[in-house]
């Protein structure tokens, strides 16, 4: 096992090292100048020297990459300068004339826009895009194993052709169509009825300024990000039930006399579960990533609302740092996934 950790360990840095030079290539051939935005257009040729030196857009993109790296790795190389160690915040580890080898938070640079340091921009806004994936995920394991479950209980039903029509529908419909019907018709014109809103976050001020949790606000972007997740759920529960289903234990079963239910819940359900379990544990990066577009719909308080607000004004640094992030979780969430799934079934350890 400790062989099998480090080995996926090393393969999701060098994902993640691919993932950062492949960001840095394509947000540096993007129209737009970083100058201008920090600067302003009617600035003095001294000061946009000044500040594409302290951005380093002076120097060849190859030296470019190479900086970008070192500001994110947790070791790195640098000048020991006072401005250096303000700027960084590193713990030296070792000097090699005026260069020092220093451990340090990864440094995501600065926002264009606000100066802000986008690690910062990060953690203050992550939250809210967190609860909202784990409440789709939720929503959509429980729903979708219970529709899938159903289904296969009375499969070439009535019942189990709607559902099925119901999940092919729910996986042809992109996220923010169906956002959008969502929030017009349950957030605005049926409003009155559902007590909704088309907008909102999970944490608002009231009228005394006071932060209140408005846990409405979550319903409606719920549904809508994990429709997509509980539509492959329905399918893959329905599957493996039938599958399962079919075995000789099953019938062994039946012909021992054991209920009906006691079969399906005590002996086919938890050996169906296993795909299932594996889909759904791998998706809450997914859906954080899936989170970007339905957030800008209902006006939600997370991450992807803050990147796309920050693509559209061309603030590269928030872009990057938020996709190198999401990234990040994609790659330490499919560590843990494969390490639970190896516990969970012996035959994965076996080979």
């Amino acid at each position: 096992m400790i062989h099998f950790l480090i080995k996926r360990i090393l393969y999701g840095f060098l994902v993640l090292l691919g993932a950062v030079v492949v960001v840095f290539f394509i947000f540096n051939v993007l129209p737009g100048d970083p100058v201008n935005m920090m600067a302003g257009q009617r600035t003095d040729v001294a000061t946009r020297e000044a500040i594409a030196k302290e951005l380093g857009l002076d120097l060849p993109i190859h030296k470019q990459l190479f900086h970008y790296i070192n500001d994110l790795s947790l070791v790195s190389i640098h000048e020991d300068t006072p401005k250096n160690q303000n700027k960084y915040d590193y713990t030296p580890l070792l000097h090699a004339g005026k260069q020092v080898v220093v451990w340090k938070i990864p440094y995501l640079r600065r926002s264009f826009q606000s100066n802000k340091l986008v690690s910062e921009i990060i953690v203050e806004n992550v939250a809210g895009t967190f609860w909202l994936a784990l409440s789709a995920m939720s929503f959509a394991t429980i729903i979708g194993i219970c529709l899938g479950i159903f289904a296969s209980m009375r499969q070439n039903s009535l019942l189990d052709h709607s559902i099925i029509t119901f999940s092919v529908i729910g996986i042809s419909m992109p996220s923010f169509v169906f956002g959008a019907l969502m929030a017009m018709i349950f957030g605005d014109l049926l409003s009155d009825y559902t007590g909704l809103n088309a907008s909102g976050s999970l944490w608002e001020n009231n009228i005394f300024g006071d932060r209140e949790l408005k846990l409405k606000n979550l319903i409606l972007p719920t549904i809508t990000l994990g429709l997509s997740p509980m539509t492959i759920i329905i399918q893959l529960t329905r599957s493996s039930m039938l599958e399962v289903l079919s075995q000789d234990y099953i019938r062994t079963a039946r012909a021992k006399g054991l209920g009906y239910y006691t079969i399906i819940f005590k002996h086919a359900l938890k050996n169906a579960l296993n795909p299932v379990i594996t889909a759904v544990s791998g998706w809450l990066a997914s859906l954080m990533a899936g989170a970007f577009f339905v957030e800008s719909i209902f006006g939600w308080k997370g991450l992807g609302s803050v990147t796309i607000n920050a693509v559209l004004n061309l603030d590269f640094p928030v872009v990057m740092g938020a996709t190198i992030f999401v990234a990040l979780v994609f790659i330490i969430t499919n560590i843990f996934v494969d390490i639970f799934y190896a516990l969970i079934d012996p035959r994965v350890r076996l080979k």
